[in-house]
């Protein structure tokens, strides 16, 4: 059976959503898209798309950063995906993509002339990164793209060639992941992912201002910490801090929430997921599956 995508205001199969190679998005980066999961609740034979609202008001966030156009409302936005992944029947953990791009077939990098489209893909999806294991990671010597060149506030499609170079040589020299600096010297987050660091049972993230994508599960995991009496902290983090923390882990919509237990070969706490991150990915992953009544009003229901 044939998957569909959503595209140009249709349902069509997979294999037949094709853009022009002369597309302006693919010649230059030119789009703006969202990661969105969705859960499979094997006991209530249910499927919960994961705070999609919250992601599409980023991705219309987005897309006034890059003169686009929204042809949609955030409502009308979550009934297509609703929609689509009931028309895919997945009973399984899923993934997808909506993308807002710009799709004149024009030479020329201006954003203006230059009318936008939107479509989503997605597909059957487990983990991203091994999440039961600790990661092993490094600091980057590439640095994160600032506000004022590509803002990582707008999830751009362009600027992933920075989280691309973070990732391969983290990989090339023998490591899972990567910790990116700014131009200054100060931690910002993951190649694509947002970064927390446990300290004397405190929970120490960047700012919404150290040029880091301000991401939905960032947002989540300070929520669901509260729960468990845990205290947030946004601040400026210097490089020495990541070596000194007692855990640290990233979070995303890909990484989910993933326990880091050394950074540039230097042991975090005992060297085994800490307890603190591990708490914490056991209370995530029953809140996207529609187990914790308090956070249900975040888990859109297809079926």
């Amino acid at each position: 059976m044939s998957e569909f995508y959503f595209m140009d205001g249709k349902y069509v199969e997979a294999e037949k959503a094709m853009i022009p190679i002369r597309t302006h998005a693919f010649l230059y980066g030119t789009a703006v898209f969202e990661g969105i999961r969705a859960y499979w609740s094997e006991e209530e034979k249910q499927l919960y798309v994961f705070r999609a609202k919250e992601h599409y008001e980023r991705l219309m966030r987005s897309a006034k950063i890059m003169h686009m156009e929204s042809p949609y409302s955030v409502e009308e936005y979550c009934d297509i995906t609703k929609k689509l992944m009931a028309k895919n029947n997945y009973r399984q953990d899923a993934y997808m993509r909506p993308t807002l791009y710009k799709s004149a077939q024009k030479v020329g990098p201006g954003l203006y002339d230059n009318e936008d489209s939107f479509a989503i893909i997605s597909n059957k999806m487990g983990d991203y990164i091994d999440t039961s294991k600790g990661l092993k990671v490094c600091v980057s010597s590439w640095r994160r793209n600032s506000d004022n060149a590509i803002p990582p506030r707008a999830k751009v499609a362009g600027s992933y060639a920075n989280a691309a170079l973070i990732k391969t040589d983290a990989h090339n020299a023998g490591f899972d992941d990567a910790i990116v600096l700014d131009e200054a010297g100060q931690v910002t987050e993951g190649s694509a992912m947002n970064l927390f660091l446990v300290q004397n049972g405190k929970l120490v993230t960047t700012t919404k201002t150290d040029n880091i994508l301000v991401g939905v599960t960032r947002n989540t995991v300070m929520e669901i910490a509260k729960d468990l009496g845990i205290e947030s902290e946004e601040r400026t983090v210097d490089r020495t801090e990541l070596y000194i923390s007692d855990e640290a882990f990233y979070c995303g919509t890909g990484a989910q929430i993933s326990p880091i237990t050394s950074v540039d070969n230097r042991q975090l706490g005992n060297g085994q997921v800490g307890p603190i991150a591990k708490e914490l990915q056991k209370l995530y992953f029953d809140v996207v599956k529609g187990k914790i009544e308090k956070y249900k009003h975040w888990c859109m229901p297809v079926y």
